[in-house]
């Protein structure tokens, strides 16, 4: 007579953890992704080892409560718990599927409530004194344009080749990043007349990068944060942060009229909804299907 005999496999949570990190990294998700969720879920394991659990299928639904009211005690914002709300959800989900354990106590943990703030967008009046804020600094001055002008994300442009930029054909090619999609730009004249003051300045170097530092090493994604954090001061601009830029150009072609399809495409958005969130954002809309993207 034969019997199935199911035995549970002692694995720890923290070991657990580890494999969760394989397993995204497995699945080429962004790297900002995998440290948030690396965090999120090592906050967590060390607050469960805190309890005196640290084997997975020991781990009920009130005890990922108990973590999130912790949070909250330690006045933790809701939208930050809700994050870690799904980091908890998604590692839980992954140790389901991985045969870790056989129910998965994260489905019972309800999301906070709280409220998005809107985008903040650039009025015309910033955005110009942005511009003008960093014209001495060539290098910056494009780098601003191009986010200003093609809507691309931080990461994307730190990743531009000198060879993505057509400067004939008034094209950016926007390379295949992590989890983003791959993407052929227009140029308008502000942005290729920009990059083309920069290109002589650059430093002569093997490197491919498009903006590499004096010494020609690629410039990383804090250093161009930094930069342009500098030149909000300069410039006057309170409670703006890089990423408003891109928020600034979808707003701005949606508000020109360009069609939502072709914002999206070009913005790299995965879903159509994500481009129309801004609609409640804008005023001015014409309904016209104009193909020419607008110049800010």
């Amino acid at each position: 007579m034969t019997y199935n005999i199911k035995i549970h496999t002692m694995i720890t949570l923290r070991d657990a953890h580890q494999q969760f990190i394989g397993h995204l990294k497995n699945k080429s998700r962004a790297s900002a992704t995998i440290l948030a969720y690396g965090k999120d879920i090592e906050q967590l394991v060390n607050f469960l080892r805190d309890q005196g659990k640290t084997d997975p299928i020991t781990v009920e639904t009130v005890d990922l409560s108990a973590f999130m009211q912790k949070l909250a005690d330690e006045h933790y914002t809701p939208k930050s718990i809700s994050r870690k709300t799904n980091s908890t959800k998604t590692f839980f989900k992954f140790l389901k599927t991985s045969n870790l354990i056989t129910n998965d106590s994260a489905t019972g943990l309800d999301h906070p409530k709280f409220e998005n703030k809107p985008p903040r967008i650039l009025t015309k009046l910033e955005y110009r004194s942005l511009r003008d804020a960093s014209r001495g600094d060539l290098r910056m001055s494009a780098v601003i344009e191009i986010l200003l002008q093609t809507g691309i994300r931080i990461g994307e442009l730190a990743k531009l080749r000198v060879e993505d930029i057509n400067l004939e054909n008034l094209t950016l090619h926007v390379p295949l990043f992590e989890d983003t999609r791959e993407r052929i730009i227009p140029l308008n004249k502000p942005a290729a007349e920009a990059v083309k003051n920069y290109l002589p300045h650059r430093a002569k170097t093997a490197n491919h990068a498009l903006f590499v530092t004096k010494t020609g090493r690629p410039l990383l994604i804090r250093n161009i944060r930094t930069a342009i954090d500098r030149y909000f001061r300069v410039a006057g601009i309170k409670d703006a942060k890089l990423n408003d830029l891109r928020h600034t150009w979808v707003a701005f072609q949606l508000q020109a009229g360009v069609p939502m399809t072709m914002v999206s495409k070009l913005a790299g958005h995965k879903r159509l909804s994500t481009t129309e969130k801004y609609l409640q954002f804008i005023t001015g809309q014409n309904g016209e299907t104009k193909v020419k993207l607008e110049e800010l």
